[in-house]
């Protein structure tokens, strides 16, 4: 058995185009309605979602006090207690399609536990 360790990583092509821009919710809502996610938004335009047991929770904060510090997206995992579990931000430059990929994974882990435990 021969190994490629040495051999260089396949690079991105030229023309690739990396996720750079798109800072409107519309990609992570479309991906919540579509699961069954609870949505609301409030007059000032911030919209905050619930998974459907009620653990987990996104809130877009374009509006809040949060965004004056560059706090966008608030996302939360809650035990089954209602404890908050813990919790992960993403800032205003973080593409909304970046923050659907990580509900994505998120949503599609079937298990509470990682496997290597």
């Amino acid at each position: 058995m021969t190994s490629n360790a040495s051999a260089p990583a396949r690079t991105a092509s030229a023309d690739r185009e990396w996720l750079l821009e798109c800072h409107c919710a519309e990609p992570v809502l479309r991906l919540l309605r579509n699961c069954g996610w609870d949505t609301v938004d409030d007059p000032d335009g911030n919209v905050y979602c619930a998974s459907p047991d009620r653990r987990v929770y996104v809130d877009f904060l374009p509006e809040s006090p949060e965004a004056a510090f560059g706090q966008l997206w608030h996302i939360s995992v809650h035990d089954p207690d209602g404890r908050r579990a813990w919790s992960a931000t993403f800032a205003m430059d973080v593409p909304a399609h970046a923050v659907a990929g990580f509900l994505a994974a998120l949503i599609a882990y079937p298990g509470r536990w990682c496997d290597c435990i």
